[in-house]
């Protein structure tokens, strides 16, 4: 209990502020946002007993966009302790209170999958974070998982990576992401413990994160696969294809333990 109050009362007083500075470094046009969202998400990994470890090289020094598979609300918090990024989002998150606000100064794109004529405008302002040199991270499934197996990536969104190629000045790069959540206690996880961390379907978010908090502490594993540069010209499903198998393969391999053990 006390854990859950202290992690509350940082959230609670924290993001206004957070919300405040970035706000303000915004509307002045002043560098730094992404320094303090990565802070911000590292202290609440601290809080919650989330310990990442990355495996591989994550593409740091130019536009690029992470295409990942997507398990939890903490695969949020876990990436974007790492660096700043911007994440795609689907709309409804734009609307919590708080969250919402937050997701959008940290340079969140919002998607209706519903809407087929709002994917457009999801494409644009993906080319447009990538463009400006801002990470892109999207979750290609367009759901989260039990944590145990990738679904099928979806095509619709990977458009950005076509048009951000051939308009990019000095070209873009598309890198693999996989995230799987690997010991509870540091002993390792089972198929039956993932569904602690996993958020999917109709789970309710208070007690799951009540019981989150409570059975914590938790290692996730964030590994990258070779990038390569987006193509103006490659095929959409292809490479979406191209990707999924990248991304499963990478997941399987390390739910079974087979890590390297150069990671941080």
């Amino acid at each position: 209990m006390l854990r859950t109050l202290s992690i509350a009362a940082f959230f609670f007083t924290m993001t206004p502020l957070l919300i405040t500075v970035q706000w303000s470094l915004d509307k002045l046009r002043l560098p730094g946002w992404g320094a303090i969202a990565a802070g911000y998400y590292r202290v609440l990994c601290s809080l919650l007993r989330i310990r990442v470890r990355v495996v591989g090289n994550p593409v740091r020094d130019k536009a690029v966009l992470f295409v990942s598979n997507h398990v939890s609300w903490v695969d949020i918090l876990a990436v974007g302790s790492l660096a700043p990024v911007a994440f795609v989002s689907k709309r409804e998150v734009g609307d919590w209170p708080l969250v919402g606000r937050t997701a959008r100064l940290q340079r969140t794109v919002f998607v209706d999958r519903a809407k087929r004529h709002q994917t457009g405008e999801a494409v644009a302002e993906m080319v447009k974070r990538l463009a400006a040199g801002v990470p892109v991270v999207l979750f290609a499934e367009g759901t989260s998982s039990d944590g145990n197996r990738v679904l099928p990536f979806r095509s619709a969104l990977m458009g950005a990576v076509r048009e951000a190629g051939a308009l990019a000045e000095h070209g873009i790069l598309i890198q693999p992401m996989s995230i799987s959540y690997t010991r509870l206690h540091g002993i390792p996880m089972g198929r039956q413990h993932r569904p602690l961390v996993a958020w999917y379907g109709d789970l309710d978010f208070v007690p799951h994160f009540k019981t989150f908090v409570r059975r914590g502490a938790i290692e996730v594993v964030i590994s990258y696969g070779e990038p390569f540069a987006a193509d103006g010209q490659a095929d959409r499903k292809a490479m979406t294809r191209s990707l999924e198998g990248a991304v499963r393969k990478i997941t399987a391999a390390t739910l079974i333990g087979r890590v390297p053990p150069l990671s941080r």
